[in-house]
């Protein structure tokens, strides 16, 4: 009895006291769909409460006041936002103890339907490897450019031409892909079937060859890559939902060998834009997982500017652990790979010739390199080895290639090019072999020049000499 009434004497003397002011709600964001929905809120508080509706409009609160103890709000947003962009509304909940807290509703814009329809359960099977493994299992890449992504450009691939690129050496290809500029540029962002259908025979061609394949949304008219901005978000991320719901569902079933890719070259410049585009890249990824399936397995590969996007700094997260790949494209330097105009037609300097150690010009030295040579190629993937793939993320080196020309070209013939098409070879092998040393796997970007995709046959011999050379 001592030890009850003693308890009893602590209690009603707590009574006498001003006990501590709380109310056990926190400040937070709570999201309700773009279509409309019901959040309910759970709380206690040992004082009356009031919420403040002074210009609510689109959101309903009830109750708005209450007495000290527990206590349960509703909130309610009944209709879809079509305004465009999403909205926000702060709720401000002020207790008589002194204490306040704000709840701040986010509703996302509506402008496209859900095309996840028809989720399944996740399925692992066939899907084994993490992303490490899977990536491991790829040797030399290859794309089919400007084909699957342009209209009319480069012939259409064919089963054989699959083959042959197999027969080649090449065990993995990258399909760029449009989805926008091949019939998606609708108001309700509806890729045709008959588009997908002609997109996943491709990859069925490649899988029959054993081959690994991913598939992404390239440039497609520049609606995400060249939109990677606070104002342009929410259209973007409603896009890209759209898209990868259906392309997702689209190629569920492919297992392991199948990948898909985000986007193509997305730029950001700066911590704002980078957030925007980390964006982009987590509503892709929460896209793919929501129709389960394989998907909820599949590795997913994403792309964006070193300086910002790499684990540790700007990075997007996935609900399946060890499934996320980084890619990275080399075109360097630049004026060497991919410039075609001197100063006078328009370009940002000299076309250069003459890569490499032992191939600069005695003759015409303005046209050799003086950086992306081989000391600065060794830094460059020693920084992609230490702030990806030693942090768990594999990658690959989606794209590179370098202008090879001949004598017969109308303009811009080196005078040395002796000199210079053994640069154009020691580039190839030299990227090829100092990617595959750091664990990444190249893609050779391709659009007609070294491969006759009608007759299957290699035009540019030198070039596949040099890439094979690189992955011995």
């Amino acid at each position: 009895m001592a030890g009850g009434f003693i308890i009893l004497m602590g209690l009603f003397s707590c009574k006498k006291q001003n006990a501590p002011a709380y109310t056990d709600l926190a400040n937070q964001t709570d999201t309700i769909a773009s279509t409309g929905s019901i959040q309910t809120l759970n709380f206690n508080s040992n004082s009356s409460w009031l919420i403040d509706t002074t210009g609510f409009g689109w959101v309903k609160v009830d109750p708005i006041s209450g007495g000290a103890g527990d206590a349960t709000i509703k909130i309610s947003v009944a209709d879809t936002n079509k305004t465009g962009a999403s909205r926000t509304k702060l709720i401000f909940l002020s207790a008589s103890n002194g204490q306040a807290r704000r709840i701040n509703i986010f509703q996302p814009a509506y402008m496209f339907p859900s095309y996840n329809t028809s989720p399944v359960a996740a399925d692992a099977s066939g899907m084994g490897s993490t992303a490490t493994q899977l990536i491991g299992k790829l040797k030399l890449g290859v794309n089919i450019g400007n084909t699957l992504e342009l209209n009319n450009i480069e012939p259409y691939p064919t089963a054989s031409y699959i083959s042959f690129l197999k027969q080649t050496g090449f065990n993995s290809v990258r399909i760029p892909c449009g989805w926008f500029l091949h019939g998606g540029n609708n108001p309700t962002a509806k890729i045709p079937q008959a588009w997908m259908d002609s997109v996943k025979q491709v990859i069925q061609w490649c899988v029959n060859n054993d081959m690994y394949v991913f598939v992404n949304i390239h440039w497609d008219g520049g609606w995400l890559e060249n939109n990677v901005s606070l104002a342009k978000t929410d259209s973007v991320n409603a896009r890209q939902k759209a898209y990868w719901e259906q392309i997702a569902t689209a190629f569920r079933g492919f297992d392991e060998h199948v990948m898909f890719a985000s986007a193509n070259e997305p730029g950001c410049t700066d911590d704002a834009t980078a957030k925007v585009l980390v964006s982009y890249h987590q509503t892709f990824i929460n896209a793919v997982r929501s129709t389960g399936g394989k998907n909820a397995y599949r590795t997913l590969i994403i792309q964006g500017p070193d300086e910002f996007i790499r684990p540790g700094r700007y990075f997007p997260s996935d609900p399946t652990p060890d499934r996320l790949a980084y890619e990275f494209h080399n075109y360097s330097p630049t004026s060497f790979a991919i410039l075609d105009a001197d100063p006078a037609e328009g370009g940002w300097g000299n076309i250069l010739y003459y890569w490499g150690a032992g191939n600069h010009s005695v003759i015409e030295p303005i046209r050799n390199c003086t950086s992306g040579e081989e000391a600065d190629q060794l830094a460059y993937y020693k920084m992609i080895k230490e702030n990806y793939i030693d942090k768990g993320i594999p990658c690959v080196m989606g794209e590179y290639s370098t202008n090879r020309r001949s004598a017969t070209n109308t303009t811009h013939v080196p005078k040395e090019l002796d000199k210079h098409n053994n640069s154009v070879d020691a580039w190839y092998t030299y990227l090829t072999k100092q990617c595959l040393a750091i664990g990444a796997k190249p893609f050779m970007w391709e659009t007609g020049g070294v491969f006759d995709r009608l007759n299957n046959a290699v035009l540019d011999q030198r070039t596949v000499n040099a890439v094979m050379a690189g992955g011995k």
